[in-house]
């Protein structure tokens, strides 16, 4: 002991003496020359003559002597091995349950025997207050865990977080022990955020196909499908997941959650659940109840926010987000929500995708059946409920296992972030397995039965006559749930999904999981009526007349008299009635087995004025044969098409070099457009920019405007660009661009 005292008070001189030698005067500097040979001569001897244990005591606390100096993160190849390249290079972004290597540089050479005593410390939290010591003693898989490598100067440090392990933000130091356990220095080390690992197999997202991991966690922009099922139009959107400092915004997120407000203890240790992670998302990306992300509106007035459809991307209602302190964005609709919840979803690990419903079911009693009243004018009558039918409905499907439920229920599991209904007493939905939903397992969780409904409802049409009776006009047993989409991985195609939603209709596997789920099936019921009617109708564009036909067909064997109604109203896509633009009233004769049409001239300045954001005209028809009393209802959704924007790309696109888009416009419609604006984003190519077009913009009249950015990043990008104006929403360009490393 007294060795070991000796030499701890000669390394503490060592060190002073090296000081004065390089920083005192000359004559200063010979007394410390003289005092330092002295401390050398002293320090050989104890090394050399003092007995082993003392000598090896002495040795070890010269070397541990601020022995630590600094770490290397290896940013830029740990990133890289865990695919988070994408996300920074100058920051570390870590997947769970994979290594990642870390360097600590030393004063001086290092022992062996170190290796042993090296440890980490991890601090979690806003605070830092939740501690976890990483160290090479712990073997089990589910642990942090480490193994260190001396090699010249520095040590070589391999660390390797369980699976199981909480996303989140973790602060790391450096520390160095005693044999005897003694903290003998503590070294900073630097932040790294963690994220599910769907190339882990241990990890509940994980997803064995490299093509779907490229296209539902890598792939920063992608394809929203709206219009209608028989007109289905792609709309592109920018996800960006990987733009700056959006994997922050991700975790602000999640820490402004109710449940992390509450106990913020609590929530991070149950953000090692995907299940868990995923519902607050679908909670936090509508602002209904909490701090969270958008306030949804459908009401065409949105002049104290940003309409829907200007929205091209995820990023810049994020950023908003976050920079306003957690205000509020206004405004989305299902589209939006979807798409944000993609981009957060696919940023922490989870694979995402985002999926359409044509003919979604919004049941809000759970009897699965949706009522429309109408009088026998065919003017609308407001309902006893709040059902309606949307003519298209998004949502996202995120890949995870789930050890919450029976076997048989991991895979895609259904979250819709729009608020539509309450689960758990706030507004969120899912995650709920597809599975489920084919299968009919209505009890399990989350939310089935309302999902379950969306795509398998009933729709009932009901007359009602002056003295408030009602006799059932439609029933449309298979219109709900149709043509349910995706991006494809093989490109910009869709993808049809139904079949993992619902068996086909009709069959007896649909009677089934009717059955299982306690429903009864109304095709059983139904019966096939002697007339029919049917709408067809040409392409319809935005800005030109077009005709509607009404094919009336009698398929018994007796001429009947009819009466027929059409109407045209404008609709939201949601299912709001806005405003009737025009109708048709005819009386004629049907023979045995044939069939007769009209015809509907719909002209611009009929439906012009009237139109949503959303471009949807209903078409309904009402049949009344003469002297019976029967009558029969019939509807169809017309999606009116626009022209797409033209956009050229000028210059050579390589990274940090400016490049121009010149993007054209051409107004279709008969009305001169003013207030016009075209909004810009692309991930890697260029941060949201907004120019104004010409104040007015005639019939007809092409408008080019231009803007400039640099590249941030290779590879594939694409442009999106959106154009919006008083009379004219929703006009939508998008160009590929494929940029080329600077260095290259």
């Amino acid at each position: 002991m007294y060795l070991a005292a000796v030499s701890r008070v000669c390394t503490s001189h060592y060190f002073t003496l090296l000081y004065l030698v390089s920083e005192t005067p000359y004559t200063f500097s010979l007394i410390a020359y003289t005092c330092l040979a002295s401390y050398v001569i002293l320090l050989f001897f104890l090394f050399t003559f003092g007995y082993s244990g003392h000598g090896l005591e002495l040795e070890k606390a010269l070397t541990l002597s601020e022995l630590l100096e600094a770490v290397d993160l290896h940013c830029h190849s740990n990133n890289r091995a865990h695919h988070t390249d994408e996300v920074d290079t100058e920051r570390l972004v870590l997947r769970r349950g994979q290594p990642f290597t870390l360097t600590v540089q030393c004063r001086t050479r290092p022992l062996q025997h170190l290796t042993e005593q090296l440890a980490l410390v991890l601090h979690t939290g806003k605070d830092n207050g939740t501690g976890i010591k990483v160290s090479g003693s712990e073997a089990r898989s589910d642990k942090w865990r480490l193994s260190v490598q001396p090699a010249q100067s520095e040590l070589l440090v391999t660390v390797c977080s369980p699976a199981s392990a909480p996303i989140g933000l973790y602060r790391m130091d450096v520390v160095l022990y005693s044999q005897e356990g003694q903290l003998l220095q503590q070294i900073p080390a630097g932040q790294f955020c963690l994220l599910f690992n769907p190339w882990c197999k241990d990890d509940p997202v994980f997803l064995p196909d490299e093509e779907m991991l490229q296209e539902y966690i890598l792939n920063e922009t992608g394809l929203l499908y709206q219009g209608s099922w028989e007109d289905i139009h792609a709309v592109p959107w920018n996800f960006g997941q990987f733009e700056k400092d959006i994997v922050d915004v991700c975790f602000e997120i999640l820490d402004n959650s109710l449940s992390a407000l509450k106990n913020p203890v609590a929530d991070f240790l149950q953000r090692r659940d995907p299940v868990y992670v995923s519902r607050v998302v679908t909670a936090m990306i509508n602002a209904n109840d909490d701090k969270g992300v958008l306030l949804g509106r459908w009401s065409g007035d949105y002049s104290d926010g940003t309409s829907p459809t200007r929205w091209t991307g995820s990023v810049p209602v994020l950023r908003q987000w976050s920079r306003s302190g957690g205000e509020r964005v206004r405004y989305g609709q299902c589209w939006v929500f979807t798409g944000v919840a993609c981009t957060v979803l696919r940023c922490l690990g989870i694979p995402t995708r985002c999926i359409t419903n044509y003919s979604s079911a919004h049941d809000t009693d759970g009897n699965l059946q949706v009522d429309r009243y109408y009088s026998e004018t065919l003017e609308s009558l407001p309902g006893k409920r709040d059902d309606m039918i949307w003519n298209y409905h998004c949502w996202v499907e995120s890949w995870m296992a789930r050890k919450d439920l029976p076997a048989g229920f991991d895979g895609w599991q259904v979250l819709d972030p729009t608020p539509q209904e309450r689960s758990d007493g706030i507004y969120c939905c899912g995650p709920c397995p597809v599975k489920a939903i084919k299968e009919g397992n209505i009890d399990l969780k989350y939310d089935a039965p309302f999902i379950f409904a969306e795509v398998n409802a009933d729709l009932v049409c009901w007359i009602v006559d002056k003295e408030g009776s009602c006799s059932q006009a439609a029933l449309q047993c298979h219109h709900v749930g149709r043509c349910i989409s995706t991006k494809s991985v093989h490109g910009d195609k869709r993808e049809d999904v139904t079949q993992h939603y619902k068996y086909p209709e009709g069959s007896a596997m649909e009677r089934e999981v009717y059955a299982k789920a306690g429903l009864k099936n109304s095709v059983l019921n139904s019966t096939e009526k002697s007339l029919q009617i049917g709408i067809k109708h040409v392409q319809a564009v935005n800005g030109s007349d077009f005709d509607i036909y009404v094919e009336v067909s009698n398929k018994s064997f007796e001429d009947k008299d009819i009466g027929l109604t059409i109407v045209a109203k404008t609709v939201t896509y949601n299912g709001i009635q806005l405003q009737e633009c025009h109708r048709k009233t005819s009386t004629f004769s049907v023979k045995a087995s044939n069939a007769k049409k009209e015809v509907l001239r719909l002209k611009y300045e009929h439906y012009g004025k009237h139109l949503s954001e959303h471009h949807l005209i209903r078409i309904t028809a009402l049949l009344e044969q003469k002297g019976r009393g029967e009558v029969i209802l019939h509807e169809c959704n017309i999606s009116l098409s626009t022209p797409q924007l033209a956009i050229k790309i000028i210059g050579e696109p390589v990274v940090s070099r400016k490049l121009t888009a010149q993007i054209t416009f051409v107004n279709p419609l008969p009305i001169t457009l003013s207030e016009g604006v075209f909004t810009i984003e692309g991930a890697g190519l260029t941060n949201m920019q907004e120019i104004q077009s010409p104040k007015e913009i005639k019939p007809g009249q092409e408008v080019t405007v231009s803007v400039s950015f640099k590249p941030t990043k290779p590879g594939l990008r694409k442009l999106l660009v959106d154009f919006d104006t008083n009379k004219l929403r929703d006009v939508k360009g998008c160009a590929s661009v494929i940029v080329r490393d600077k260095n290259m």
